[in-house]
């Protein structure tokens, strides 16, 4: 038996899963990140090294419980957070604390601040180079202010381009394909990490379209919706467009394909564990006593409640886009009646209200038909949650067998790279299974539905108060 390792370097923690060659999980392991470094509004990092030293741990505890022998891995698909940068000195080292996505200095070109930078890259470069001693990235993880020819698939060769980034071409990495060998673990990168000297790592792309990838191939009439700190739909096609309305075109994670996302929530599946915190320690006591994970002890509970949480609605703009920085979460609709689990619920029913706006949106300018939805991501482990997500959008919604499609993802990358497989697409359909379905319940169906209308008006009425609230603290 041959394996792959799938590393998901995520928002929140670090996952490494170790896949046999028909997708199944041999062995796997999750270290949390560190909080962010928030000193001020607008500022976000991430503390000394942690994104390398998260992966070490991961890797080492993977590694730790893996059945088969080093010889038996073929090789490592490499993903880490997107639309982050690292700033590197000469020898590779980092010459700040990584900007996180929620940064908001991210939406403007890099600035040359400190003298010592020698290197503009992705966490995905810098990770490679952590790994391997090679200065390359993959082409498909620069979502943002990077001067990136996306028709290309290859940094931009014009000198008025570069300018405007501020990005000299010597301060980038050379860029590979997704599904290319990006280099080597290094001795070094083997001591710190457990795994074997020498094993190919494999290039991916930014962590929405190795989700894609892992959740199997999406047809003219299916969307994809990924339940991570950040919710965003999408779709895939052949064509790059460079303005829309509703959707930004970014690159997939098979080469020369496009992958459509949705308009998104910011800090999503981040509020729903805020609400289960403000629920207490009880949730968890009363969880364990059950033997279920606090999120699924709510999930059980808020079965209960009605469709539409009695009236109670959430607008769920935890974290407002630079676009729009008096955005503010809402709670709408309190009586005496509502209790803790009507919050939860109510917060399950925004993101899917919210993202059936997103994603219709998203849909139709692309003109096509909508009939079903694949759900990934860590919220995809909860049966109301995707029950909600069915009678919302009163279509059918599937998972894949391997909710971290995250994971599985960068495994197909690196079966391909290690030619396990001779593409994307034989690759996939070895390693990717589907779980289960939800069908829409009529009468829940309508709920959502008159609902709707009311809850698609709410921030046309709240955004004028939330500019003046804005102005008073800011």
């Amino acid at each position: 038996m041959k394996y792959l390792i799938g590393i998901d370097g995520g928002s929140q923690s670090t996952k490494v899963v170790i896949f046999d060659a028909t997708g199944h999980i041999a062995a796997e392991a999750q270290e949390p990140l560190k909080p962010l470094l928030l000193p001020r509004e607008g500022v976000a990092l991430h503390p000394e090294d942690d994104l390398w030293t998260s992966l070490a741990a991961a890797c080492r505890k993977a590694m730790s419980c893996f059945p088969g022998r080093p010889g038996d891995l073929l090789g490592a698909g490499l993903c880490t957070i997107r639309s982050c940068r690292a700033i590197l000195k000469e020898d590779g080292r980092l010459a700040h604390p990584v900007f996180n996505w929620m940064d908001l200095r991210l939406a403007r070109p890099y600035e040359h601040i400190f003298p010592e930078v020698a290197y503009v890259t992705a966490t995905t470069g810098y990770i490679t180079y952590r790994l391997t001693g090679q200065r390359r990235d993959t082409v498909s993880n620069h979502n943002g202010e990077w001067p990136l020819d996306r028709l290309a698939w290859d940094w931009s060769r014009d000198p008025d381009v570069l300018r405007r980034y501020n990005v000299p071409r010597a301060m980038l990495f050379d860029l590979v394909m997704p599904g290319a060998i990006l280099g080597r673990v290094t001795r070094a990168a083997a001591e710190a990490t457990g795994l074997p000297e020498g094993l190919p790592v494999a290039a991916t792309a930014s962590d929405k379209a190795v989700e894609a990838l892992g959740a199997g191939p999406l047809d003219e009439e299916t969307a994809q919706i990924s339940l991570g700190t950040y919710i965003a739909a999408m779709v895939e096609g052949t064509d790059y467009t460079e303005t829309a309305d509703f959707y930004w075109t970014n690159l997939a994670c098979r080469p020369r394909r496009y992958l459509y996302e949705s308009h998104g929530i910011r800090r999503g599946m981040s509020t729903v564990t805020w609400v289960r915190e403000l629920l207490g320690e009880e949730v968890v006591r009363r969880a364990a006593e059950k033997g279920l994970t606090p999120d699924n002890y709510l999930n059980l509970l808020a079965a209960d409640i009605p469709a539409g949480s009695e009236g109670l609605m959430t607008v769920p703009d935890w974290l407002a886009p630079a676009a729009a920085l008096y955005k503010r979460g809402l709670m709408i609709g309190f009586t005496g009646r509502h209790t803790g689990l009507h919050m939860y619920r109510s917060v399950l029913e925004a993101i899917a209200l919210t993202m059936k706006g997103h994603c219709l949106a998203m849909t139709r300018e692309l003109g096509r038909p909508l009939k079903r939805l694949v759900i990934t991501g860590g919220g995809s482990n909860g049966g109301l949650f995707m029950q909600i997500f069915a009678d919302v959008f009163n279509i059918p919604v599937f998972r894949p067998a391997i909710n971290g499609a995250v994971s599985l993802g960068s495994a197909i990358c690196a079966a391909v790279g290690a030619g396990l497989y001779g593409s994307f697409e034989e690759a996939m359909t070895k390693m990717i299974r589907r779980r289960d379905s939800f069908q829409p319940v009529p009468a829940q169906a309508e709920v959502y539905s008159r609902l709707d209308e009311i809850y698609s008006r709410i921030t046309g009425y709240t955004d004028e108060i939330l500019k003046q609230a804005y102005a008073v603290f800011h």
